[in-house]
């Protein structure tokens, strides 16, 4: 899924402004160069004057410092270094850490978007790529997640 696609979906299902959006990527990374203009360049429409590309180093440090918003910095741990590739699977991971799902707070996630998995289907997306298991998590599946996740956190119906 593009990067864009899914800082848009996270920024309204939290309801976060810009400056917000901007904050928590210094979370992860406190040497980012991330303004408010940036954000909002990220999140305009691809067709729109002034659009720029989400990198996978942003969206990392989005997801990473999301983390830190949602459950607080673990001292304790070493940072670590974001992702050079985001996939749809680690984007699923990053926010399922962040938001303390167990596998049953996945699932419902996904049948409050129309789209059960069973318990198989969903741990194959969680395994490590060189697994005999693993799945990738396609586009239509992330955006399914992302809209029940999205019903969760604002009580309601997500945008089609």
């Amino acid at each position: 899924m593009i990067a864009n696609d899914v800082l848009r979906s996270v920024r309204y299902m939290l309801d976060l402004s810009d400056a917000k959006v901007a904050e928590i990527i210094r979370l992860a990374d406190p040497a980012a160069a991330v303004e408010k203009t940036d954000v909002q360049a990220w999140l305009r429409k691809d067709e729109d004057e002034g659009h720029l590309a989400c990198s996978d180093l942003v969206l990392a440090q989005f997801l990473d410092g999301l983390v830190i918003h949602c459950r607080g910095r673990n001292d304790a741990l070493p940072p670590r270094p974001p992702e050079k590739r985001v996939t749809n699977n680690v984007v699923l991971k990053k926010l399922r850490v962040a938001f303390e799902m167990k596998d049953v707070d996945v699932q419902q996630a996904f049948a409050a978007a129309g789209r059960p998995l069973s318990k198989p289907e969903l741990s194959a997306l969680f395994r490590q790529p060189g697994h005999a298991n693993y799945r990738p998590c396609g586009d239509q599946l992330l955006r399914y997640f992302l809209r029940g996740l999205t019903r969760h956190a604002r009580g309601g119906p997500a945008p089609e």
